[in-house]
């Protein structure tokens, strides 16, 4: 891939083999970071994993960077008020499957009661795509909405290890403080050590870099306090 003259700039300034403290890392992506817009921190950790293993949860960051989330609710009648006073931007059951077939997508987070998912889940082809889908080990699929998207709008968000077992998650902005986004990162990388399969063997966690959004990737180490 050919790279910008920044972006080639940049890696000049140190040695991309080199690993490095979380603090140092995350003030060096800081002063990388040449775009116009406010980057986005990008977290990728490398996992020692089998073909046949997987890592996913979720994890409540404790420093936000986005506006808050748009949350639809599938949910029958009788759930309704609860989701509208949980602060759900729509609420709903028939009226919304139809909807979402039709291609609407226009929310951040999809929940749902249990007693509906046997109808959304033939929402797969539009929600699955976007991975929108509620699904209970991601904790999207409850019977308390109250909890469940009091959570959602502190932040929970979902990870989960790819085909090549990497997991990628944006931790935080460059025009915030180095300390938050090592704050988040450090949450980040404890839940997903709480996930190590048990028949993991070996170093569990490979490599962790991070890098802004057109910035080169640092390699950073994270210890646990």
């Amino acid at each position: 891939m050919k790279r910008g003259k920044k972006y080639r700039e940049c890696l000049k300034k140190y040695n991309p083999a080199d690993v490095f403290g979380l603090d140092e890392g995350l003030s060096m992506v800081k002063n990388m970071a040449f775009a116009k817009f406010d980057e986005t921190v990008d977290l990728s950790v490398k996992l020692n994993l089998k073909k046949s293993q997987s890592v996913r949860d979720t994890v409540v960051l404790p420093n936000q960077f986005r506006g808050e989330k748009k949350i639809l609710v599938f949910c029958k009648p009788e759930k309704e008020k609860e989701a509208q006073d949980a602060g759900a931007a729509f609420v709903g059951a028939d009226d919304l499957i139809e909807k979402v077939k039709g291609g609407w997508t226009d929310f951040d987070v999809a929940v749902a009661t249990p007693d509906m998912m046997k109808d959304v889940g033939k929402l797969g082809m539009v929600l699955g795509r976007k991975g929108l889908m509620p699904n209970p080990k991601t904790g999207t699929v409850s019977f308390d909405l109250k909890g469940t998207l009091a959570e959602l709008k502190k932040g929970r968000t979902e990870f989960r290890a790819d085909k090549t077992g990497v997991v990628h998650l944006a931790v935080g902005k460059v025009s915030m403080e180095p300390q938050f986004v090592a704050e988040n990162i450090k949450a980040v990388v404890a839940e997903i050590k709480r996930k190590r399969p048990v028949d993991a063997k070996g170093e569990f966690i490979k490599t962790i870099s991070v890098a802004s959004t057109m910035g080169p990737g640092v390699w950073v180490s994270v210890t646990e306090e």
